[in-house]
């Protein structure tokens, strides 16, 4: 009897609310399903989006050093490794230094085997950096100590065989206006592209012959990089999710080719390593499937350095 009284109540008062003129009619859920036991308890929530792409890499290359060392004497840089992205399989091509670039740049050392300058080897055909403006990305060099704008000649502090773009005569006029001095963390033109958020799609950072290790010890680089990095990831490109900050080396210390120490900082990498074989044309690979170009010469046939962290 008691629960026949409960009954008819509860069916009075459903009555009466539902004969209120100041209630919309709904569409009644049959009691008991999933979906009414959900509504009695809160609002659906739609679930989180996906992680943005990276869009945006900005690669610092250091000098003459291999794995090892660079492991044992740049404690910050190797910080980075372990909590971030390392490729604990990335060799170099060559020696000297300037080959190596170009097969970053171009996805071929050109069967240059010295370190002159863009006068004594002016090479046809295009860069990634040319691949990215071809294809209304944003391509930038951006080279400590540089005295001008795509300068073709070393001098001082700026070696030019650091600064592959400049060794492309038909990108001369994108190179003047986009291979600029780096300036300083706190001036210049890294530091106002990082600041307004316009970092480029392909960038390069170029330290100068000492602070690229070259001519100073492994603790100078990276102190070097204990400036910028921080600075990046400060930057509203790193903060959403759409840029990626790569440190490799050129060559290493040996006679011969060897492995060499290559980071990857991306918000969405925690201690990952990757054991997949890779060379700097796998970073040339990285930087045309970024942008949606064709690979270039031999980075057709290399692993991307970006689908080895998954990015």
């Amino acid at each position: 009897m008691r629960r026949s009284a409960c009954a008819a109540a509860f069916a009075l008062s459903v009555a009466a609310c539902s004969s209120s003129s100041n209630h919309a009619a709904v569409t009644p859920t049959p009691a008991g399903t999933a979906s009414a036991r959900a509504s009695s308890v809160a609002p659906a929530i739609a679930p989180p989006g996906p992680a943005p792409a990276v869009g945006k890499v900005l690669t610092i290359v250091e000098e003459n050093h291999g794995f090892a060392a660079a492991r044992h004497e740049m404690p910050y840089l190797a910080s980075l490794a372990r909590s971030y992205g390392q490729a604990t399989s990335y060799a170099t091509l060559t020696h000297p230094s300037l080959p190596n670039y170009l097969a970053m740049a171009g996805g071929s050392t050109f069967g240059v085997s010295d370190d002159r300058s863009p006068s004594a080897h002016p090479l046809s055909g295009a860069s990634v950096f040319g691949r990215a403006l071809a294809t209304h990305h944003t391509a930038k060099t951006y080279a400590d100590a540089m005295p001008s704008a795509c300068a073709q000649s070393p001098q001082g502090r700026y070696g030019v065989k650091h600064n592959p773009w400049a060794y492309f005569p038909s990108e001369r006029a994108s190179c003047a206006k986009d291979d600029l001095p780096a300036g300083t963390p706190s001036a210049g033109a890294l530091h106002d592209d990082l600041a307004r958020g316009t970092l480029p799609n392909v960038g390069l950072l170029v330290p100068d012959l000492c602070n690229d290790a070259h001519d100073c010890s492994l603790g100078t680089a990276d102190g070097y990089l204990k400036q910028w990095i921080p600075a990046l990831m400060r930057g509203a490109d790193y903060k959403a999710g759409r840029l990626a900050i790569v440190v490799t080396f050129d060559e290493d210390e040996g006679a011969s080719t060897g492995k060499i120490l290559t980071v990857v900082v991306a918000p969405g990498l925690h201690g990952t390593a990757s054991s997949a074989h890779l060379d700097h044309r796998s970073w040339s690979r990285w930087m045309t499937d970024l942008v949606g170009a064709a690979p270039l010469r031999g980075a057709a046939s290399a692993t991307s350095l970006g689908k080895a962290f998954g990015l």
